[in-house]
Order: C-alpha cells, then structure tokens, then sequence
C-alpha cells in the first residue's frame, strides 16, 4: 500500500507550525550564533533545536525513512524514501531579526521528489505540493506569472556565501538584470524565493551554487504551478533558474551570452 499524500501534507503542516512558532517566539533572545565556513555562513542554536523536532516527529511518523538535513546532514534508512530537509533558511535574516525566514521539507522517492512543503511562520504561509497534483498556498490552488519578457519582469536572486573570495558570486548576472528587469529583489531564503515563483509574485528566480536542501520542495513547488526550474549548472551545488518556460528560455540565453556559452542544460 502506497503512502496517504494528502495525510503526508497535513503531518508536514502541523509539525511546521509547531517549529514556526518555537522560532518566532526565540528570534528576540539572546541567541547563540556560530560560524560554518565563514562568516557569512552562520547556524543557530534555533536551527538544530528545529532540525531535532522535525526529524524526532517524522522519524516517529515515517519510520525508516532516510534523511539528508541541512545541520546533521546523512542519516541512513531502510526503504526508498528519503526526507530533505532545510530547518530554517534565511539563517542569517533570523540572527539578525528580520523576519523573512522559512522551514522546507521534501520528500524523495528514489531519485525523485514526490512531495514537499515550505512554511515561513512570521507570515503564515503554507506552501506544499504533490507530484502531478498541483501546488497549493494554504489550501488554494497556485500559479506562476505569464510575463514573458524580461523588462516586464520583477526578478528574484541571492548571493553565495563565499561571495567575498569566490568570483563566480552572481554579480556578473545581477550587474546584467538588474537595468534590463522592471525590477530585482533579495530576501535571503531561496526555498522561500522559488514560492514566490510558484504563486507568480516574482516572474523569475536565478541564483547559483545552492545546497539540495535549498531547493528539493522549492522546485517541486515551482514545477506543480506550471512553471520550470532549470539547473543550468552542478558545479559545487545547483545553479538556476525558475520562471514560466518562455521566461526561462530567454533568461537562460542571457546567461549563456554572459559567461560565453559555459551553461550545462
């Protein structure tokens, strides 16, 4: 007997709020911040305490299923489910109290990811979708914007953590969109980034070297409202774009043109 999706969905719904509300409740406090690869990279204590919850909960309601989690990274199951989780991203917004932040949750099968949900507390929004059936916004059916050319466009993107020492830091991109697009925006949780492409705030989102759980329900989400995630490179993580297909056709040409053909559809 196949897995209930739709009970899958309400479990992740409810667990997320238990978490959101946790964060909200300790982002004013003195929280203990430390440092990954740099300076940039920071972790909480409120991430692992959330990663703790999340896996404690899903281990109790999906046993044996793998992980791969952003603070604890592999852990091994016995079946060919796997969850992927980002526990809080937008690690640095929270440290420093700003309130766009999010928890996302993928659930993989094989090589495929077969659900997933996105839940940013400080706003309520509950984000989720079902391989080939649809993504949803609190319960109501979403879509990515029709704007197909890109000075129509408000676009969406991040910056690497190593954007200090590493050259490929996405300012070549931004310096390029940033006068030809209506609009560019940066709020520093890309799984949050790719819900706005599915619900069609933002026309598209390009950012580069994310991690797979930056991504995993993010670009299910974004695929099951109509629209294309695509991973024009795998080079230390997962460099993108996320739009309706003409959109991305024509900024992935762009791309293209600005670093002389070196994308790897």
């Amino acid at each position: 007997m196949g897995l209930d999706y739709e009970k899958l969905i309400n479990n992740l719904e409810e667990i997320m709020h238990v978490i959101g509300k946790y964060q909200i409740n300790n982002q004013e406090k003195n929280i203990k911040v430390e440092f990954k690869t740099n300076n940039n990279d920071l972790v909480t204590e409120i991430d692992k305490k959330s990663e703790e919850m999340l896996i404690e909960y899903l281990s109790d309601q999906y046993p044996g299923f793998a992980f791969l989690s952003e603070e604890s990274g592999k852990r091994e199951g016995n079946n060919e489910y796997r969850w992927i989780i980002d526990p809080l991203d937008g690690t640095t917004n929270y440290a420093n109290g700003f309130p766009l932040f999010c928890i996302s949750c993928a659930l993989e099968k094989g090589e495929e990811i077969v659900a997933g949900a996105v839940y940013v507390p400080i706003t309520n929004e509950f984000f989720s979708a079902v391989k080939n059936q649809g993504a949803f916004l609190n319960g109501e059916k979403i879509a990515v914007a029709k704007i197909e050319n890109l000075n129509d466009a408000v676009l969406i993107t991040g910056f690497p953590y190593d954007k200090d020492k590493n050259k490929d830091n996405n300012l070549d991109l931004f310096n390029y969109f940033l006068p030809k697009a209506r609009g560019v925006r940066r709020i520093g949780a890309a799984a949050y980034d790719l819900c706005n492409i599915a619900r069609g705030v933002f026309s598209a989102f390009w950012e580069l070297r994310l991690k797979y759980w930056d991504i995993a329900a993010g670009k299910l989400i974004v695929e099951e409202a109509g629209g294309v995630v695509n991973i024009f490179s795998q080079e230390d993580g997962f460099s993108l774009v996320a739009s309706n297909k003409k959109l991305n056709e024509n900024i992935i040409e762009k791309i293209k043109e600005i670093r002389g053909g070196c994308v790897n559809e």
